[in-house]
């Protein structure tokens, strides 16, 4: 099987998706046009599919029988928008008023399903079968869990492969090594709750501003003394709420941040740390306080052979000059919720171009991709099915 020649001839398939899907945005678990688009389009290519039944009912489970008995492998691409307003002058703009696909997931709906239509063009050849997953709600960290409740798709399969277009990395390379790959992803609000007064009389109250100005520079100090300068951790507050008059000591304040991470030991007790610092403080000043503490993402951590399986994809995909070793991100992907019980490879589809503006940061309004490597990207979704059916026939 020429996997080349039918990623060659799929070229303008993928791309005329790519701008369909991104002219059309819809946010996470809103996504009902973008499902129909996909159903339609893996039924005129005869793969049969399935909606799922649990409310919102968006995504699409496309399964491929190969003509061989073997193993099962799982395909997975994310398909929600941000809110974003797009800022791009582009033909194929986002015609859906504050909403763009920001982060590209656009384009993953549409590498997948280019994969789709050159692994339904082989399908005789195929040693097994072939899962199409094609999810919601990525950017709520949410939608995995949901499609893993839907039918038995995820207790068949033996492997999972997915990857994000990348703009960190420049067009034409690919990342799939093995290892941590993005972060934990923690959420947490804070609540400190002093005492208000008169802006002239500071000792008859405990100043909520003064106390949570105090959390916030301790929190940080959690990260450089409590743990390995080894390991990588971020503590952000990313909003600090507090007082609405200037002359009025404020008696409440509330923060909200997230934690990122790769160590499971880290995430285990960074909470217990948080608590410990911010009790600290407030028993020092006479404030009390609460601390609402959300695990949302455990990290990517791509698996030893699986990742072996894509470098071999990619090497006859693309050839051995596309593969790039990248740092590690701080990035969260609830792609991290398949891989905690299936082996799997979460890869990068470098996608940075700067002579036609594809430079601009994920979740930005100016974001843009170089189209020309979605053929590959396709391609590496396609062969990453054939190299472990093969492998495991």
């Amino acid at each position: 099987m020429d996997i080349r020649k039918l990623i060659n001839k799929n070229k303008d398939y993928i791309v005329e998706m790519r701008r369909y899907f991104h002219k059309n945005p819809e946010l996470s678990f809103e996504e009902h046009e973008t499902t129909k688009k996909i159903a339609n389009e893996l039924e005129k290519m005869g793969i049969s599919y399935e909606i799922p039944n649990e409310e919102p009912k968006t995504g699409v489970i496309g399964l491929i029988e190969g003509g061989k008995p073997g193993k099962t492998v799982a395909l997975r691409a994310d398909i929600d928008a941000l809110n974003v307003c797009e800022k791009n002058e582009i033909d194929y703009k986002s015609q859906n008023e504050g909403k763009m696909h920001a982060c590209g997931h656009d384009t993953h709906i549409s590498m997948l399903l280019g994969a789709a239509k050159i692994l339904s063009e082989i399908k005789d050849e195929i040693c097994g079968r072939v899962y199409l997953i094609f999810q919601p709600a990525e950017e709520l960290g949410l939608g995995a869990k949901y499609m893993i409740r839907q039918g038995t798709w995820f207790d068949e399969i033996d492997s999972i492969y997915g990857s994000h277009i990348w703009v960190g990395l420049d067009a034409g390379k690919i990342s799939v090594e093995a290892g941590d790959r993005m972060a934990a992803a923690d959420k947490f609000k804070i609540k400190i709750k002093g005492k208000s007064g008169h802006g002239s009389l500071p000792n008859e109250t405990v100043d909520a501003v003064l106390v949570g100005s105090a959390v916030v520079q301790n929190l940080q100090q959690l990260v450089s003394r409590n743990y390995s300068p080894l390991d990588s951790v971020t503590v952000t507050i990313g909003s600090f709420h507090s007082g609405n008059r200037f002359n009025i000591i404020a008696g409440e304040a509330e923060m909200e941040g997230t934690n990122r991470y790769f160590s499971k030991e880290i995430g285990k007790n960074i909470e217990n740390d948080m608590n410990r610092v911010i009790k600290g403080i407030c028993d020092a000043y006479g404030a009390d306080y609460e601390l609402k503490y959300d695990y949302i993402l455990g990290p990517t951590i791509n698996d030893e052979i699986s990742s072996r399986i894509a470098e071999r994809a990619l090497k006859k995909v693309v050839g051995e000059e596309a593969n790039q070793k990248m740092q590690k991100t701080t990035g969260g992907e609830d792609f991290c919720f398949y891989l905690q019980d299936k082996p799997g490879c979460f890869g990068f589809i470098g996608c940075r171009n700067p002579e036609i503006g594809a430079d601009y940061p994920h979740h930005n309004e100016r974001f843009n991709v170089d189209e020309n490597v979605l053929a590959n990207g396709a391609g590496m979704y396609a062969q990453y099915a054939i190299e472990f059916l093969n492998e495991n026939n």
